[in-house]
């Protein structure tokens, strides 16, 4: 069960919550994400969350592995963060979890009482809208704040019009 939100009413602001991995679509949501809370006098809050199956090594090649998944993340949340930041304006609030990327966005949610929105981008492949979508689609009614989808296909110019 999430807890009640808090809004702008409570005292608090509209946070908008993006997925970020490698895939290139990521950067469509996040790039929604922020456009719509520079609009709205809101927040953005970018998700990274590293698998922990990637770790099932030798516990010193295990380290070595966490600190570099680690180092990854941050420095992809950095190159996208640093691009809206220019373009947007906005400082979003950078996140790196361990754990399955469902749970952590649940969980995220669940701490973060002012998160509003959860913000995710198809891919524009042909093999359908890509895994996380998928799972997330399937479960909407799981999640207790609206599930944002914006189509990966969409340009800069098109998302700016849409925020």
């Amino acid at each position: 069960m999430v807890s009640k939100r808090i809004g702008r009413h409570e005292g608090g602001k509209r946070k908008f919550l993006a997925v970020i991995d490698e895939t290139p679509e990521c950067t469509r949501a996040a790039s929604y994400a922020a456009r719509r809370a520079k609009a709205s006098g809101g927040g953005a809050v970018f998700l990274y969350v590293i698998e922990p199956d990637e770790f099932q090594h030798w516990i010193g090649v295990e380290k070595i592995m966490r600190a570099e998944a680690t180092a990854e993340a941050e420095s992809r949340l950095s190159r996208i963060a640093e691009d809206l930041r220019a373009t947007v304006g906005l400082e979003p609030e950078l996140v790196v979890r361990e754990g399955k990327t469902e749970e952590e966005i649940h969980k995220l949610i669940e701490a973060d009482r002012e998160i509003a929105i959860l913000v995710l981008a198809t891919g524009d492949s042909s093999d359908g809208p890509g895994p996380l979508v998928s799972a997330v689609s399937g479960r909407a009614g799981g999640y207790a704040i609206p599930v944002t989808i914006v189509p990966g296909s969409l340009t800069d110019e098109d998302i700016e019009s849409l925020s």
